[in-house]
């Protein structure tokens, strides 16, 4: 254990008030998936470049990753198909790449499970789910493109040789597709199907993704056989000015603990997630509620809303989402993609574009309406080294640099706490139609304030010409507090090119604090990604973010306050080494 130095934050350089970057095809700044660059989708860069790719997250040695499909557990395998472009690094050229693992954190990858070569998938394998049928068979369903008009059908695909361990060749028989769209449905935005669910009078059921005049829909369609789909006439759920819902996820909670259910499940006690990315937005939304079984639709609680206002699964760069049903340890595990928050020409000079974020557990919080997140408790094996600080007390403007492990590829977990909330700030009304990172740039780390901002400085340089901050901010708001936390890439880099998107990703943390005046807070730090758990994983946030000094051994990492209500932190934080990742023995391309 070494803690080099106490400083205060009153060095930290000024700056001016992040600049929103808005791209004309999203909100939130990231590149949308199928943002298509045809004179660099098969563009083979001559070095890839490895300053900033990850040490312990998901991703191939070069070439463009985007959604995780279908991920499964299959006989004690962990299979992952992810949506891969072999000749680049931009999107383009998808097929479904394939890598298997015991532990979800040491992979193996395969040669592609799916590619285009048939009339019902010519211009595009996209994304879609997996579903275990009786008998112990897998089945993926998916989105075929069809013409240049990208005409999106539904397909399937079944496993060559169920004696494989690794289901390596799948076959994708002639009688696709198995769903086309019909006159009423867009069918350029028809896409995504979801996990099955077996239903009380025998048929399966999916959810596919689409719009209608700007209104996001979840269509629900049913078959007996799983070969013959029908089209129910109710919509499963929809929300106006939504537009195009992508990547639906549909699943069953409990009420009550952290274990898993299969998408079948519908017994007692449980409520259902509906989840959504927004093509739009670029962000992933939820809302909790119940499934009707006998009129095949889904009604939100009074406490959930849909849109742009309602809850995220991580409120930062994290997108396309997709969870399964894990039987061998009754937990449901979510992955995301984090794509690159730099520019396309960056990614063509550097070879690869993309990760997936640590797998999660997910499970429905106590209070009932929100879910909550933390990485799989396998991530822990990667864990060596390690530092802890015990009792620390930070004054205003204080900090303190841990020592003795890797800054730049680490797993820090800290409670920060505090003896009243007298000194918390008011919350300004004119922010309450605010989203909540307009109210981190407005308020950031380096404004002082009562209660916060206090948190980490994350991929930090020596003299803090950069560092991505992460913390929390108390306001005293009405008849109660309001916690803000925040993942500010503002001030993460010295590279100024004004096209490279540096947000202050934001959300509110629902907790308690005249209960309990802590705050916990895990950072997974790997060099160009920083996820986040607040309070136990009730908000997420993943930020991207590319330092220019901050590589390697000359990142550093702080603990700070920068409000006069005194802290007291208890760290512990781990160097990070690297999972087993042979990529030699998969596809030529990776």
């Amino acid at each position: 254990m070494e803690y080099l130095r106490k400083s205060s934050l009153w060095a930290l350089p000024t700056f001016l008030l992040c600049v929103f970057i808005v791209f004309t095809n999203n909100i939130n700044g990231v590149n949308a998936s199928h943002k298509v660059f045809p004179e660099l989708q098969s563009t083979i860069p001559i070095d890839v470049e490895n300053v900033h790719r990850t040490g312990y997250h998901f991703q191939p040695p070069k070439n463009w990753i985007n959604d995780p499909n279908g991920p499964m557990y299959y006989n004690g395998i962990y299979h992952l198909f992810y949506q891969y472009n072999p000749y680049g690094s931009v999107w383009g050229n998808i097929v479904w790449a394939h890598s298997v693992s015991t532990d979800l954190i040491n992979w193996i990858p395969l040669e592609p499970a799916i590619y285009p070569s048939k009339v019902f998938d010519k211009y595009g394998t996209w994304s879609g789910s997996a579903t275990i049928l009786p008998g112990n068979k897998p089945i993926i369903l998916y989105t075929g493109i069809v013409d240049s008009n990208k005409t999106q059908v539904q397909n399937y695909a079944i496993p060559a040789d169920l004696s494989d361990p690794f289901l390596r060749k799948w076959i994708k028989p002639d009688n696709n597709p198995l769903i086309v769209a019909d006159i009423t449905i867009n069918k350029t935005q028809f896409r995504d199907p979801t996990t099955a669910w077996l239903g009380q009078d025998g048929n399966w059921r999916i959810t596919i993704g689409s719009v209608w005049e700007n209104k996001g829909i979840a269509l629900l369609y049913k078959s007996k056989d799983f070969m013959r789909w029908t089209k129910v006439k109710s919509l499963l759920h929809s929300a106006n000015n939504t537009g195009n819902w992508e990547c639906p996820d549909f699943f069953p909670v409990l009420l009550h603990g952290t274990n898993g259910l299969d998408a079948s499940y519908n017994g007692k006690n449980i409520k259902h997630v509906l989840k959504v990315s927004l093509d739009v937005t670029r962000f992933e939304y939820y809302t909790i509620g119940t499934y009707d079984t006998k009129k095949d639709r889904y009604v939100p609680d009074n406490t959930s809303v849909d849109g742009w206002k309602g809850l995220r699964l991580d409120y930062g760069n994290y997108y396309a989402s997709k969870s399964f049903y894990d039987p061998s340890k009754n937990r449901r595990v979510i992955w995301g993609w984090a794509n690159e928050s730099d520019t396309v020409d960056d990614d063509v000079k550097k070879g690869w574009a993309g990760i997936q974020t640590i797998p999660r557990k997910l499970w429905l919080d106590p209070n009932g309406i929100q879910l909550v997140q933390w990485p799989v408790e396998e991530l822990n094996t990667l864990r060596e080294k390690k530092v802890q600080l015990k009792n620390h007390k930070l004054k205003k403007g204080e900090m303190i640099q841990v020592k003795g492990i890797t800054p730049a590829q680490a797993d820090v977990e800290v409670t920060f706490s505090f003896s009243s909330l007298d000194k918390a700030e008011p919350f300004d009304p004119s922010w309450t139609d605010l989203y909540a990172q307009d109210v981190c740039a407005i308020k950031d780390s380096t404004v002082q304030g009562g209660v916060g901002p206090f948190g980490l400085l994350t991929l930090a340089s020596e003299k803090l010409e950069e560092y991505t901050p992460v913390f929390f901010r108390v306001f005293k708001a009405q008849d109660k507090y309001k916690v803000l936390m925040c993942s500010d890439a503002s001030r993460s880099t010295l590279e100024n090119d004004k096209t490279m998107y540096k947000p202050s990703f934001a959300g509110y943390v629902d907790v308690d604090l005249t209960k309990n005046k802590k705050l916990s807070l895990r950072s997974l730090i790997d060099h160009s990604v920083v996820e986040s758990f607040g309070a136990g994983g009730k908000t997420c946030i993943t930020s991207r973010v590319y330092p220019t000094l901050a590589i390697y051994d000359n990142a550093r990492l702080f603990a700070f306050n920068n409000g006069t209500e005194n802290i007291k932190i208890e760290l512990n934080a781990w160097s990070m080494g690297k999972p087993k990742m042979d990529w030699s023995f998969g596809h030529s391309s990776y």
